[in-house]
């Protein structure tokens, strides 16, 4: 009876061989998982942005982790809030930021802070869970990263990630392009001495989040008026504050109104020039945030601001978040 369940030589080999085969394939599953790559923002020229995180929905394991590249010149965060967490301003992070290579497990909010031009981010995942990333910059900027355990097969490989985050990425863009005229249409159609200070479209592209095509741009960003025309500027970009900002540039970009802004009976800013060398600063404005059940609603947004022009002259205006990206224009006041 001693060698009746013995496996031949060639059987065991040729299990061995199915084994190693197994598992190396496992383990470069595994290996692409723990590598897996994204990216924070794209953007055509400086001025065409897609608010994006691209891929934003991805399946990895317990213990892999995710590395996103913030590739653009505007500003964004990686941010995993804890599950009920009110969501803080940008400039305070959750708080702070928290270092490159944190672990989350939606314990504790794990905040990359404001990165662009190249810098990179990664984050852990230790536990199994479904996790909303979000950007603390771009409140419709969102993404879920869904953690499974090893045993689970993963849906897609980093090539399909690629793949999807291109066409994403070129789909947006082109929305970007668009908005363009879009914008300087809607601002022509209203006034002749209208403008428009930006203009956003939020999109929904995947089950994991939205995106948002933005410009940064004025549109119809060199104006002519003559002396006692009042130009009026629209932020048409839900989700993405501008300033219009003449004189000197405050040191910091998000300062509040200058002491010369008054607010208009239907709640727009408005301020009085004199002078090629006064200074105005609106302060952010923008379209107030999107409504959410259970929650207070949000008063209107502030998406105007006026200035009248009392006198002649070359009046050069920027938006102090956005003008090392192009967004400055000029204001021609014809006796």
């Amino acid at each position: 009876m001693k060698g009746l369940f013995t496996l031949p030589p060639a059987s065991i080999a040729l299990r061995g061989a199915l084994l190693l085969a197994a598992f190396t394939a496992s383990q470069a599953r595994l290996a692409a998982a723990d590598q897996l790559r994204a990216v924070a923002g794209v953007q055509g020229d400086s001025g065409k942005q897609a608010l994006a995180f691209l891929p934003n929905e991805v399946w990895i394991h317990r213990g892999d982790s995710i590395t996103w590249t913030f590739p653009t010149d505007e500003r964004h965060t990686v941010t995993f809030l804890m599950p009920g967490q009110i969501r803080p301003r940008f400039q305070n992070g959750c708080p702070g930021s928290t270092p490159d290579g944190s672990s989350y497990d939606g314990t504790a909010c794990v905040n990359s802070g404001v990165l662009m031009d190249g810098q990179t981010y990664t984050v852990t995942f230790p536990l199994p869970g479904n996790f909303k990333l979000t950007c603390l910059v771009h409140v419709y900027m969102t993404g879920v990263v869904h953690v499974l355990d090893p045993a689970e097969p993963l849906p897609h490989d980093q090539a399909f990630y690629d793949q999807e985050a291109d066409a994403e990425q070129s789909e947006l863009l082109s929305d970007a392009s668009r908005l363009a005229g879009r914008g300087e249409g809607i601002v022509r159609r209203t006034s002749d001495t209208g403008v428009a200070a930006g203009i956003a479209e939020v999109v929904a592209t995947t089950g994991g989040g939205v995106h948002t095509s933005s410009v940064m741009r004025f549109l119809r960003d060199q104006i002519v008026v003559h002396v006692g025309d009042t130009v009026e500027w629209t932020n048409l970009a839900p989700g993405v504050n501008h300033t219009v900002t003449f004189g000197a540039e405050p040191e910091d970009p998000f300062a509040p109104k200058s002491f010369n802004v008054t607010t208009d009976a239907d709640g727009a800013l408005h301020a009085v020039i004199g002078s090629p060398t006064d200074d105005v600063h609106s302060g952010l404005f923008g379209p107030a945030p999107g409504e959410r059940v259970n929650v207070a609603q949000a008063p209107p947004g502030v998406t105007r601001f006026r200035v009248t022009f009392t006198a002649p002259g070359t009046f050069h205006y920027i938006c102090t978040l956005h003008d090392t990206q192009g967004m400055v224009g000029t204001v021609m006041v014809h006796p």
